[in-house]
């Protein structure tokens, strides 16, 4: 039977919300997380970016702590920088979301929290994702800066001084796309992918491969790539 796009789940179209003192506090606790891996990582010269929830502030119980690294780079610096800064690394995993995105390293660090990067250049729509959701680099997180973004229910997150406003971006792409920064193509690439998940349910991953604790990223991908026709495509 085929499939028909549908709008997601009615939300309101537009929502001011005000922040209890436990928001606040849960907020601060996620984010001194954040400020912790992401200043282990500047003692190394790599740049990092927090995003998510909280970059725009509306974390909730079931927020992680995602720390990227924009730009290729090698698995044994970003390792060692973690290790001497006593930031656990507890697991190493191999990720690409589709045979058309760069393959990305996840070093798990505790539960919710970890460090990422791409082990190849990414495109445009791959990088603009992250500012889509909304993210913050070390010295904002430092100053308290929130960001907009937008979060899976296609709501776009706009930071108030006591929480933060919330709006449908359906059908507001452009609008979308100059308030937070990026392409109209990066707005209508997102909400086609949710639009879809919210028809279909959540869709995996094409690859997602834990390493062995003699592994390098590298070899693991050149393992793959040997392996998939898919993987070499992409590398190039």
């Amino acid at each position: 039977m085929k499939h028909v796009a549908t709008k997601p789940k009615k939300h309101a179209e537009y929502k001011e919300v005000v922040y209890s003192s436990a928001h606040w506090a849960s907020l601060e606790e996620l984010r001194k997380k954040a400020t912790q891996i992401m200043t282990a990582l500047e003692g190394f010269r790599l740049n990092s970016l927090a995003h998510g929830s909280i970059a725009r502030g509306d974390v909730n119980k079931n927020s992680d702590v995602d720390v990227f690294i924009a730009q290729p780079q090698s698995s044994f610096l970003v390792e060692t920088a973690l290790e001497r800064s006593g930031v656990p690394v507890n697991s190493r995993l191999l990720i690409q979301a589709t045979p058309n995105y760069a393959m990305k390293a996840y070093i798990e660090v505790d539960v919710g929290v970890s460090v990422s990067f791409p082990l190849m250049c990414m495109r445009r729509v791959e990088r603009e994702f992250y500012k889509f959701g909304g993210e913050v680099n070390l010295n904002q997180l430092k100053t308290g800066a929130r960001v907009a973004g937008v979060d899976k229910r296609l709501m776009l997150i706009e930071p108030t001084t006591k929480g933060h406003t919330e709006s449908n971006i359906v059908e507001c792409e452009e609008i979308t796309a100059k308030r937070v920064g990026v392409s109209v193509e990066t707005v209508l690439d997102r909400v086609h992918a949710l639009l879809k998940r919210d028809e279909i349910g959540r869709t995996g991953v094409f690859i997602k491969r834990e390493l062995a604790p003699n592994e390098t990223f590298e070899l693991a991908l050149k393992k793959l790539a040997d392996e998939n026709p898919a993987v070499r495509r992409r590398m190039k």
